[in-house]
């Protein structure tokens, strides 16, 4: 009977066939407003819809940020660079530095090792997977089903001149539908604040207020907000995609990498910065 009603309650709901992914997720919230749904199966369906929307180049890992190996490092120099990262697969490099000539996985090598195998005997080409390269256009919910069809959990990104932009993995794909999947080797002790060559800034949103003004010697304040993220929300009104941007006082935000339950990098540009490595400047 429970299941009944239940079936009533939805057929209720989208009794008025939505026109768009927006009248959609109007419905689900709905229906998680009337306990439906559980608000976090509602977060997730709204990710699936997003997938449809999103390209590999709005979730990728920037060329700048990628762990190469080169090919041409010893065994005994790569193995320190696969243990510091913690990733599981790593781009391998060849004599032209743009150039990708395979995958290189942290399971392969150790197999290698577990197997007698020595520095001398070590031959990287022996190792290495198949690139996959994606243009950056393509749409999250197709490069899922390609990473599940051809059990491949890795691409490389170009753009419409076959340069690699960056690279996209089915985790970043499925963090886009889940939220983020955070293991021991995603522990970020890196500074909340980063300068640029260029002369902007990159800032994690969970920065704390106090610390950005701290930084910079601003002002900015908002009653009931306690981080950069929650004020860059609380400007906009809502949660911000990746690449929108808002200007804030002295300071212009613009969101480097967000997911569909909260933002997580931002790029600053500002021409009122008084923070004390410019004082010699002025």
């Amino acid at each position: 009977m429970r299941e009944k009603n239940w079936y009533r309650r939805i057929k209720k709901i989208f009794k008025h066939q939505p026109k768009n992914t927006d009248d959609i997720i109007a419905l689900l919230k709905q229906a998680t407003e009337r306990e439906l749904l559980e608000p976090n199966t509602l977060s997730m369906l709204e990710g699936v819809l997003d997938v449809q929307e999103t390209r590999a180049k709005d979730v990728m890992v920037p060329r700048s940020q990628m762990i190469t190996i080169d090919k041409e490092l010893a065994l005994s120099d790569i193995v320190p660079i696969m243990a510091e990262s913690g990733h599981s697969r790593f781009p391998v490099i060849g004599d032209n530095k743009d150039e990708v000539v395979g995958i290189l996985l942290a399971k392969d090598l150790l197999s290698f090792g577990f197997n007698g195998g020595t520095e001398q005997q070590f031959d990287i080409n022996a190792l290495l997977r198949k690139v996959v390269f994606i243009p950056e256009s393509k749409r999250l919910n197709v490069l899922l089903q390609d990473f599940r069809v051809n059990n491949n959990h890795m691409a490389m990104v170009v753009d419409e001149y076959g340069r690699i932009t960056g690279l996209i993995t089915i985790e970043d794909v499925l963090e886009q539908i889940v939220g983020e999947i955070e293991d021991e080797h995603d522990i970020d002790t890196s500074p909340n604040i980063n300068p640029q060559t260029d002369g902007t800034y990159t800032v994690k949103a969970i920065t704390t207020i106090e610390e950005f003004n701290s930084y910079f010697d601003s002002e900015l304040q908002e009653q009931d907000v306690e981080t950069i993220g929650g004020l860059l929300m609380r400007s906009i009104g809502r949660l911000p995609k990746r690449g929108e941007s808002v200007k804030i006082g002295a300071f212009n935000f613009t969101v480097l990498r967000a997911d569909n339950r909260r933002v997580h990098l931002l790029g600053v540009t500002t021409s009122a910065v008084h923070h004390e490595e410019n004082a010699s400047n002025i």
